[in-house]
């Protein structure tokens, strides 16, 4: 049975010629004829998770093979591929290297058989051929630089030969290999010292980029990879002086700001979501004019990581607010780079060790069951949109047309939740009723003539907003099959309206829906077969 939600009964009203009297809130006004351009594409270029030895587990591939099926993502990047629980390095008591493909094979062949190119992180350092004992993460991710650049260059050619002999130049060859990851941040890379750590980096990127294209001169390689894009500059310059190729830019960021310091029951940080809600937008394009001033100009930029906050215990990813969230960003986010990466896709997420409960503010988009958070739709609903955009007077939505002869209008509000004054770990905790927006009118002209359905989705409170229905259950720390059945139900992506509608001859659609605070409705127009 459908769960009924307190909104679902607002409905969709369809008027044919003039809107109701009364003017509505906003106005989304589009032309059949007047095209923008082909709809964006960015969303489906990337996405990330947690590391390579998660990719093994069935659950995790299960998940990765539903977002393929109903987003379809292009490449997919995590860390750790090198790491020990990988199996990648070992050393004969004579100290000569050991070098074994086996885990890497199974993941990437499970990645390519779901039409998923790696992007390639080459990190962390095997402890065999570690420099130092510095380790992050709760699986022991190793630090430091090689204790021989003479084995680092001969793993990665090993490993990229390996590649190339595997699936064929030709599939390496759009391949991207990032070296590192946010290396700037102390806890990623050897020394504190900042100017040490930068100088040591731009070393082993050197190594590793000669490496690379050593196999092929055609193969891809970049960085910095940086937690924020501030080492770009210096990294153009260190290529520049010192003949080191540099492929593309990456760098990663997340939507937090300042706030007062604190922790929360659980000894989580205090985060705050920044006041600028376009803050990942912002980032991603900050360093277009500093690559096209250099040497490196034109170079794409690869935003490998962004969400609305780097830890994977903040509730801010699992409310509903993340899904306009997430629309907002990639509608400001259209030019100026080649993929902008969600950080994750699952909340199989080891990081901070197995999470102790169902919702727990991971950053995935599905949880570690596989429950889809509202942040999944915004992707789902993405990839309903047609091919080619149409010119539009709203400047949060898309109005598209598709293959079929019919047409998507996917409109959003986006309201700070908190102004950037209350933790994210205080707010998100408990549920929010959402706040009337008004009404959106949809006025498309030129509509072929023939009948329709028109049929709407929601994103928002209560509305595919399993962690709500969670809250409202008390927020159990274990979930029972019921209550785990109640929260997929919850978030089964199932259209909540639907009507016939007839354009005649001239005609045109007009129609208005009710819009809720942090709300995304996707609109579509489906022409009927034999209309």
């Amino acid at each position: 049975m459908k769960t009924i939600y307190p909104r679902l009964a607002a409905g969709l009203t369809l008027l044919m010629g003039a809107l109701a009297s009364g003017a509505a809130d906003r106005q989304i006004t589009a032309d059949w004829q007047a095209v923008q351009g082909p709809t964006s594409q960015l969303f489906h270029e990337c996405i990330g998770a947690g590391r390579a030895n998660e990719g093994l587990r069935a659950d995790w591939q299960r998940q990765l093979q539903l977002c393929q099926q109903e987003i379809g993502f292009k490449q997919i990047r995590f860390h750790g591929l090198l790491s020990d629980d990988m199996g990648v390095y070992a050393e004969n008591r004579a100290g000569q290297p050991l070098h074994n493909w086996q885990y890497v094979d199974s993941l990437y062949d499970a990645l390519l058989a779901m039409q998923l190119r790696p992007l390639v992180e080459l990190s962390f350092m095997p402890a065999a051929l570690a420099s130092g004992g510095k380790k992050i993460f709760w699986w022991q991710a190793n630090v430091t630089p090689p204790k021989s650049y003479e084995k680092w260059d001969g793993l990665i050619h090993d490993l990229v030969a390996h590649w190339t002999e595997r699936y064929g130049a030709e599939t390496v060859r759009q391949w991207n290999f990032e070296v590192w990851n946010e290396p700037n941040y102390p806890g990623f890379w050897g020394p504190r010292n900042p100017q040490k750590a930068r100088e040591e980096y731009f070393e082993l990127y050197a190594h590793t980029a000669a490496a690379v294209k050593s196999v092929s001169p055609d193969y891809r390689v970049g960085g910095p990879s940086g937690a924020g894009p501030d080492w770009v500059p210096a990294l153009l310059a260190f290529c520049t002086a010192s003949n080191v190729p540099l492929d593309f830019v990456s760098y990663h960021g997340y939507g937090l700001g300042g706030g007062p310091s604190g922790l929360d029951a659980d000894g989580n940080s205090y985060l705050y979501l920044s006041e600028d809600l376009l803050a990942p937008a912002h980032n991603a394009t900050s360093q277009r004019a500093a690559i096209d001033a250099s040497a490196f100009a034109g170079r794409p930029i690869h935003v490998t990581e962004w969400s609305a906050s780097y830890s994977p215990r903040d509730p801010v990813h699992d409310a509903y607010f993340s899904a306009p969230y997430i629309l907002e960003q990639y509608k400001n986010t259209q030019a100026g780079v080649a993929s902008f990466s969600y950080w994750v896709f699952t909340d199989i997420f080891e990081e901070n060790g197995p999470a102790m409960t169902p919702f727990h503010g991971g950053f995935g988009l599905l949880t570690i069951s596989g429950i889809k958070k509202p942040a999944y739709f915004a992707y789902q609903f993405l990839n309903q949109l047609g091919p080619v955009e149409l010119k539009n007077t709203d400047a949060h939505s898309w109005v598209c047309r598709d293959t079929n002869g019919g047409a998507e209008i996917l409109v959003w509000d986006l309201t700070h939740p908190t102004g950037g004054k209350l933790a994210n770990h205080v707010y998100f905790r408990q549920p929010h009723p959402a706040a009337d927006r008004g009404r959106v009118a949809v006025k498309l002209t030129g509509v072929p003539p023939g009948k329709y359905q028109l049929q709407r989705w929601q994103v928002g409170y209560h509305h595919n907003d399993a962690y709500t229905a969670y809250l409202e259950m008390g927020s159990p720390r274990q979930l029972t099959r019921g209550q785990e059945a109640a929260l997929r139900a919850a978030s089964r992506g199932e259209p909540e309206a639907g009507e016939g509608v007839e354009i005649p001859v001239g005609g045109e659609l007009n129609t208005t829906v009710p819009l809720a605070e942090n709300e995304v409705i996707l609109l579509k127009l489906i022409p009927q077969i034999g209309r």
